[in-house]
């Protein structure tokens, strides 16, 4: 187990001035302050709550730990938690774990070392691991992702629900064979966008065969390769629900290179409402996941956590909606 002291080793200062740095009780020089914080990180040292008990009051800094910020959705979200942040008086320090349960925990342990008042995280799977590098007394809200092992203070959408909708809609329209191009399923969301979907479906009595479900990674090009897959494994489809925006985008382009036109010739439905989805041709058709209230609901029960440590965990459930544009049509025939 590591200790201020292997701290103070590796960092070639003494424990007082680790401890100085961490509880900020005396000034340290910049250059040497910045060698302690990097050994902490380093040597992934979490002071035991004793320790923690003895730094200065609050830091006022938030840790966002998103799986990749270059998803507009996450973009979108994680500018909507700096804004509350920073009417709340705090500063947020943004990490992307890429999906790696390993850039999770080392991160997790870079926040720690910058004593973070609260974390806010969004896992790309059930990385419950993470937590054990979480400090007790630092308070956590999960965001639009569910760890089933880990009870703490959480955001989500209710994606069971998003994905019921667009089923309604395209068997609504008259669509009776439909293709779906699902995230990961080690996430929680896909999984159950497409429950919902399935469920809508079959209430219809419409049969959603497994040739027609081809899986990607919530990524442009993973949509792109998923359609051209549901081409050729389900060549008589005539819609198709994207479980997110980006993968929706990818498979209209999939489209174009073959020539089909949508909604023409394919009917084209996504999740997240992302910023682009109006301004693509044709504009998308999605269900829209409540951003802003993701993003300051997030922050308000951090806040919350914050003030009262021990108050019961909560669990507030978001609905998403449908938009509807241009990107589907009613069934020819």
């Amino acid at each position: 187990m590591t200790t201020i002291a292997d701290v103070a080793r590796y960092a070639g200062v003494s424990v007082a001035t680790v401890s100085h740095v961490m509880n900020r009780t005396r000034h340290v020089e910049p250059e040497t302050a910045e060698r302690v914080r990097a050994a902490i990180a380093a040597l992934r040292y979490s002071p035991n709550s004793l320790a923690r008990s003895l730094r200065r009051g609050e830091t006022k800094t938030i840790g966002l730990l998103l799986p990749d910020n270059s998803n507009p959705f996450f973009a979108s979200v994680a500018r909507q938690i700096e804004d509350a942040g920073f009417v709340a008086g705090y500063t947020v320090i943004l990490c992307n774990s890429d999906g790696s349960a390993e850039k999770e925990e080392r991160y997790l342990s870079v926040l720690m070392a910058k004593q973070i008042d609260g974390l806010i995280f969004a896992g790309s799977s059930d990385h419950a691991g993470v937590f054990s590098r979480l400090a007790p007394d630092v308070p956590a809200v999960l965001l639009d992702r569910e760890i089933h092992s880990v009870h703490v203070d959480s955001v989500l959408v209710d994606h069971d629900h998003g994905g019921y909708l667009a089923g309604q809609y395209l068997v609504g329209l008259g669509h009776k064979r439909i293709g779906v191009i699902g995230g990961p399923r080690d996430s929680s969301s896909s999984p159950a966008r497409l429950r919902g979907f399935t469920r809508a479906l079959q209430e219809a009595g419409v049969d959603l065969p497994a040739s027609a479900v081809v899986d990607s990674d919530y990524h442009f090009a993973g949509g792109r390769l998923a359609m051209e897959r549901l081409l050729t494994q389900a060549p008589d489809i005539t819609a198709v629900f994207a479980c997110n925006d980006l993968m929706a985008m990818g498979a209209v382009t999939a489209l174009r290179s073959r020539g089909l036109r949508v909604p023409d010739d394919m009917s084209m439905i996504g999740f997240d409402d992302i910023p682009y989805a109006v301004t693509t041709w044709p504009p998308l058709t999605t269900i829209a996941q409540p951003v802003e209230k993701i993003g300051t609901r997030a922050v308000s029960l951090l806040l919350e956590r914050v003030a009262e440590p021990a108050a019961h965990s909560r669990r507030e459930i978001l609905m998403p909606v449908l938009v509807e544009r241009e990107s589907c049509a009613p069934l020819r025939g």
